[in-house]
């Protein structure tokens, strides 16, 4: 095989110092190959000229048949990776998500589907084609987004070329420790956020504005400083500062579930902000149609509904 490599390369470059350069070896290992192959053959593959090489015709109709094969062999080697590691289910889930709604879920389609390594990746990225970046960097629609079979992105839904599914609708409400609620100032009214430390994250309004303004003009509420306060890169982190006490996060409920079910936060007010913005199941039309994608993602939507 490493003969017939070396006869290729030589062939098609017309050189066995270009063929060396491909395959990583000296020009005398590429000419001993080609020699002992000759040998082997009983015929001459090469007229060897000052000027360079020339194909004999035996040369020449090894050459063709034997780059198609070498071809073929590539194309086997590029199915098999493309097709990722047996059993094995990557996804790629926004990074407040996955810390604080799949992760305490998981174990649930675990349990179901034994068979099936789940790789979750943790990722901050926003899906946009209109950024020109609908995939992972390359620029490529039609390569895995992330290296991921199936995403759960934070966004507006538009993908083109990519089955896409609606998971659940999201919208923002004042979130806080109980203790809040208690005190010489407690929280009651949406007024009385005039007293407490607003806490913020990264999340916008639908316009691109900040979340804590639109709430209070829904609320009706005026004469609250949101210029200032604790700020976050992730809402998880606003969260966790909440429910330790620090202020008042303007949250997903989503987000928070479990921690208002057993009491660690509170949500005061009963007007929750809808926003545009929603989560997405997002797969390539390749991946949709497989069986581990396809139930991961009918699970997902169960849970939502849940």
């Amino acid at each position: 095989m490493n003969a017939l490599r070396a006869f290729e390369a030589a062939a098609r470059h017309r050189s066995f110092a270009l063929a060396a350069r491909e395959l990583h070896v000296t020009p005398a290992a590429v000419s001993h190959q080609i020699k002992g192959l000759e040998d082997f053959l009983g015929r001459a593959l090469f007229h060897r000229l000052k000027r360079g090489l020339d194909l004999t015709r035996g040369g020449q109709a090894l050459l063709p048949r034997l780059s198609e094969g070498f071809g073929r062999l590539a194309d086997a080697v590029d199915a098999l990776r493309a097709t990722g590691e047996e059993g094995t289910l990557a996804v790629s889930v926004a990074t407040s998500l996955a810390a604080r709604w799949l992760a305490p879920r998981l174990h649930r389609f675990v349990a179901e589907h034994p068979q099936l390594d789940v790789r979750i990746h943790a990722s901050t990225r926003l899906i946009d084609p209109k950024k020109g970046d609908p995939v992972g960097g390359d620029g490529d629609p039609s390569a895995p987004l992330e290296n991921a079979d199936i995403a759960v992105r934070f966004g507006a839904g538009d993908y083109p070329g990519y089955r896409v599914d609606r998971l659940m609708p999201v919208s923002v409400t004042p979130i806080c420790s109980p203790k809040l609620l208690q005190g010489k100032r407690p929280l009651r009214e949406p007024a009385d956020l005039a007293h407490q430390v607003l806490i913020h994250d990264n999340l916008s309004f639908d316009d691109g504005g900040p979340l804590w303004p639109a709430w209070l003009k829904a609320a009706g509420v005026e004469g609250v400083d949101t210029a200032h306060g604790l700020r976050f890169s992730h809402a998880m982190l606003a969260l966790e500062a909440a429910a330790d006490g620090m202020g008042v996060a303007l949250g997903m409920p989503v987000l928070a579930g479990n921690d208002l079910a057993s009491g660690r936060l509170a949500a005061p007010f009963t007007l929750a902000l809808p926003l545009r913005f929603a989560y997405y199941t997002v797969s390539t039309a390749e991946d949709a149609g497989r069986a581990d994608v396809a139930a991961f993602r009918d699970w997902l939507q169960a849970e939502a509904r849940r």
